[in-house]
């Protein structure tokens, strides 16, 4: 990524700086990534990547996926509402919810892959005392694996300091909308328990925002606020200057109050539900990497044990129009550990290698319970249940995925160079039905009741058979190559060619037809592994000491066997399938100017064209794609940031930024109903194009910081987000309210 505006602290020490100071501030040689598994210069790395400092996420009031989506070019959010987030790249995405699919960009904190399928909560971490937040762009499976089909997002922290005493405070207060209070807390301290071999840093965070959207049906105002605390404490043990062992345990709860998701034709910032829709999660990670340098190549090994906790309670009366009771209670547990150890060599020779072994798996325990409520069932008169749940069941699944990977990169000359790599792995899936739950024809006497005036009846219970689901698994390689050439010292040119993989999956309820309508269609066993190749021409330069620098990349895809989610009419039960193919080219930029050492101009953006190019007229028919169907993502989007350093009495500096973010729309599905070809879905819609406006300006003060800032200045409340499914009443999300505040930190 190309710098952008950074706090005061990371561009002079004090009001003495002198413009040599402030320059090698902004060196872009000074860009450090570790996408490649290795620590290299950004500028010879030849993948396109965003990477944000600490520094610049306080300075640009980034706190989590929002605003890194804002600073990335050719990315857009999807997010549904809290803990709900799927990331677009470069238009690789049929639609914003991923139900039933894992995402096509891969999230990672530190090693730990935290992304998964579209109707899981996927949790909103913090980005506090981060070390960078790196976006690689384009297929990543020979270093990353499955899942980063279109990306890969990590979140690298920051290890222990056994040197020095170290500590900080962020505190931001501001108000969103005419009355809902924000309020986040940050603190890190960094204790050296022994000189240069031992210590532990200790990170804490709390944010606490209050709701602007009222629910219509609990009758609750400013519904969706949002709780969300935790922290991390990691212990750092270097005996000597080869050996090194690092403990990280984690834990963070996120417990947004109800969905933020609303339906415009009950208002402005208005939806309705029965009950509060809940998309709560709590994460708790181990992880311990223990790194030794051999001579010649260092070899670190990487365990991580996690335990996430979800819920995932919705209202699904929209299916029917709010005719009657219709709900989903789905509580669930994913346990998750990963194992990798690689082996880097060292760079002071023409060759450099990375090898490595990678494995992971992750146990699902979902409970489900399909409701109605009490007061339907008295005003029904349907008798029988033992509770308002007509559905339950249990389901287990798991996923194993093992890979061998390795890289060469051979420097034919300082200006040349050739890199190589493969990943070659399995992946397995199964799913499994627990015995003991039970199901009904609740929803055939509902309709009844309500439709037809037919009520007063008891439903049949039938008991849920334990049943043991269809295996998937898939095996084969996933492979990059790219050639870099430099030739002149500023800039650096590159050709690429990688390809990237989703994992299979299994449908829980394959097999199963529907209670409603016996001819509607039978659900498949699932979907394979669908493949995706990518070629890409990039440009990377600087000049006049990094006052002027550019990165540019085109590129083009070619997707097939592409994994789709499609709903049953009848009965709304999801699935996933396999369709044809489609394909996405585009053109990305970032460029920086930097005319003086007080003013500093970016801007970044991305054109993109992803269309559906083969269908046939039975994936068409069961998934409502049509042929040229437009990919969810925009084909442009940009921002443009201006920012300002300048000099303050009483040795204090003082910093001023303008951001401009404009996104393009798009659909948020494909536009026919699956089941029915050449039926427009009534779901079918697209987001608006929008554009917001973020200002800030603070003041530093020796080891005190004090800013205030304004996001969204113009309270632009586009649509930017289209939920694909029939089931809510409310399917659509809208920009965030203009939040006007203040931010206080303190660094020692």
């Amino acid at each position: 990524m190309l710098l952008l505006p950074a706090s005061g602290a990371a561009m002079a020490q004090s009001a003495d700086a002198t413009i040599a100071d402030r320059a090698q501030a902004k060196e872009l040689d000074t860009v450090v990534v570790t996408a490649t598994r290795r620590a290299e210069p950004l500028k010879d790395v030849p993948i396109s990547i965003t990477a944000v400092s600490q520094e610049e996420l306080d300075a640009k009031g980034i706190v989590g996926y929002e605003g890194m989506a804002q600073v990335t070019p050719g990315v857009v959010l999807n997010r549904a509402s809290a803990n709900f987030n799927n990331f677009t790249a470069r238009g690789i995405a049929t639609n914003g919810y991923n139900a039933n699919l894992q995402s096509t960009v891969a999230v990672y904190i530190d090693e730990l892959p935290i992304s998964a399928n579209g109707n899981s909560t996927v949790l909103d971490p913090s980005l506090f005392d981060v070390e960078r937040v790196e976006f690689l762009r384009g297929p990543q499976g020979t270093l990353f694996g499955s899942g980063s089909l279109a990306g890969a997002l990590r979140i690298l922290t920051h290890a222990p300091n056994p040197d020095a005493f170290e500590a900080s405070f962020l505190a931001d207060v501001g108000v969103a909308g005419s009355d809902a209070l924000r309020q986040r807390y940050n603190a890190m301290v960094n204790l050296p328990l022994a000189k240069d071999t031992l210590a532990l840093r200790v990170v804490a965070f709390s944010r606490d925002e209050e709701g602007y959207i009222d629910n219509l049906g609990t009758g609750t105002r400013n519904a969706n606020k949002l709780e969300s605390l935790g922290g991390r404490a990691t212990l750092l043990w270097q005996p000597n200057e080869d050996l090194s062992a690092q403990f990280r345990v984690s834990r963070e709860e996120s417990k947004p109050e109800d969905s933020s998701l609303v339906n415009p034709a009950l208002g402005k910032d208005k939806r309705y539900s029965d009950r509060p829709d809940m998309f709560s999660g709590t994460m708790t990670n181990y992880n311990l990497t223990v790194g030794y340098q051999f001579d010649g190549a260092k070899l670190t090994s990487s365990s991580t044990w996690s335990d996430y906790e979800s819920l995932f309670n919705v209202d699904l009366a929209g299916t029917y129009n709010q005719a009657f009771a219709f709900g989903l209670d789905g509580p669930g547990e994913n346990r998750t550990f990963v194992q990798e150890m690689r082996l880097v060599s060292d760079t002071d020779g023409p060759l450099d290698w990375v090898l490595g072994g990678f494995y992971l798996k992750r146990d699902r325990d979902v409970y489900f319970g399909y409701r109605s409520n009490e007061e339907y069932l008295a005003a029904s008169g349907i008798t029988g249940l033992p509770d308002e749940y007509y559905l339950k069941y249990h389901t287990y699944d798991y996923t194993k995925e093992q890979a061998l990977f390795g890289q060469l990169t051979y420097h034919f000359s300082d200006d040349f160079w050739a890199t190589a790599g493969m990943r070659y792995g399995s992946i397995q899936a199964q799913g499994f039905t627990r015995e003991g739950g039970y199901s009904s024809d609740y929803l055939n006497l509902a309709y009844l009741c309500s439709f037809y005036s037919v009520c007063g009846s008891p439903v049949t219970i039938t008991p849920v058979a334990a049943a043991v689901g269809a295996k998937a698994r898939e095996t084969g390689p996933s492979w990059r190559f790219s050639a870099s050439w430099r030739p002149t010292p500023s800039v650096t040119t590159y050709a690429a060619v990688a390809t990237g993989f989703r994992a299979p999956v299994v449908n829980a309820r394959a097999g199963a037809t529907s209670t409603i309508d016996p001819d509607d269609l039978t659900i498949p066993y699932g979907a394979e592994s669908d493949k995706l190749i990518s070629y890409e021409l990039g440009m990377k330069g600087r000049w006049l000491q990094g006052r002027l620098a550019a990165n540019l990349a085109l590129y083009y895809i070619d997707w097939k066997d592409i994994q789709v989610q499609a709903n049953r009419v009848s009965d709304s039960v999801q699935f996933a399938t396999n369709i044809g193919g489609a394909y996405s080219r585009g053109l990305e930029f970032e460029l920086m100017a930097m005319p003086n050492m007080d003013w500093t101009f970016t801007l970044n953006g991305s054109f993109n064209k992803a269309k559906v190019d083969s269908l046939t007229t039975e994936e068409a028919a069961f998934s409502g794609a049509v042929m040229g169907a437009r990919l969810a993502g925009p084909e442009f989007n940009a921002s443009l940031t201006a920012n300002y350093a300048f000099d303050l009495p009483r040795n204090a500096l003082g910093n001023a930024s303008l951001a401009v973010v404009y996104v393009g729309d798009y659909p948020g599905s494909f536009p026919n109903v699956p089941g029915k070809p050449g039926t427009v879905s009534p779901t079918y819609d697209w987001t608006d194009a929008y554009t917001v406006v973020n200002a800030n300006v603070s003041a530093e003060f020796g080891k005190y910081t004090v800013g205030l800032y304004a996001e969204n200045l113009f309270d632009d409340r586009s649509i930017n987000y289209v939920h694909p499914e029939a089931f809510l009443d409310g399917r659509y999300g809208v920009v965030r309210p203009r939040t006007w505040g203040v931010r206080v930190g303190y660094r020692f």
